[in-house]
């Protein structure tokens, strides 16, 4: 299903598509989109499989857009997780997650927050067995859009750099809980050293292949306070 929103300009009509009605494929469920928006791609998907849930588990979305990995997440594991909260800084973004948790009928295990994750309200300290996150992929000053400030703020670091993402997923976390985050693979090295920094142990990691078997994507998963002993899954073809 489509909204669409027509602009009468003199004599011509313009037609503009701007929200639609996605299927998540699990079901009957569904998921609201805004094609003016920064709009989740395959990744999300790689991430909510890549995560393994116990029971449980009270989890968190970091930088969660849309709600899709929340909310794909919850749907694959519905007799484990006990509750998801999702964390957007965008207005637009959080609006369309609420609407989705709505149509879903989902409110009961499922709500969303406006909260900027760089400031994190120490009131979460400890609060999340489990935290996911598809975060902003690019360096600030890389691949942001000039045109549209709400999708550079979904590429690029400009309102939340990884360091400060990470140390607010340390501080989230239960001790023991469990950080699962796609990123980009060429910036496996700062994830493994600022996981460490914050007390988080890197413990499975995936590479995610693209054209020519090139790595473009990795899958990891750290534990707070958890040993030392990374576990390589074998790489996948996306």
């Amino acid at each position: 299903m489509r909204l669409v929103f027509l602009l009468k300009i003199g004599r011509t009509v313009k037609i503009y598509i701007m929200i639609r009605l996605d299927d998540l494929l699990i079901e009957n469920y569904k998921i609201y989109q805004d094609d003016s928006l920064y709009t989740f791609t395959s990744d999300a998907i790689l991430l909510s499989k890549f995560t393994t849930v116990k029971k449980g588990d009270i989890v968190a979305d970091f930088c969660a857009g849309s709600g899709i990995v929340g909310l794909h997440l919850y749907l694959l594991n519905k007799e484990k997780i006990k509750s998801v909260r999702l964390f957007e800084l965008q207005t637009a973004m959080l609006d369309l997650s609420k609407k989705s948790i709505e149509y879903n009928n989902l409110s009961s295990v499922i709500s969303a927050e406006q909260t900027d994750l760089s400031k994190l309200d120490t009131s979460y300290a400890g609060a999340f067995s489990l935290i996911t996150c598809n975060p902003p992929y690019m360096e600030s000053g890389r691949g942001e859009d000039s045109h549209n400030e709400q999708i550079a703020i979904c590429k690029s670091e400009v309102a939340l750099k990884l360091e400060d993402l990470i140390k607010s997923c340390s501080l989230a976390l239960k001790f023991g809980g469990r950080l699962n985050m796609v990123h980009r693979a060429d910036r496996l090295a700062d994830i493994i050293y600022l996981m460490r920094k914050f007390n988080i142990e890197p413990k499975k990691l995936q590479l995610v292949l693209g054209a020519k078997d090139i790595p473009y994507l990795v899958l990891i998963e750290g534990v707070k306070g958890g040993k030392k002993g990374l576990k390589h899954l074998s790489p996948i073809k996306n």
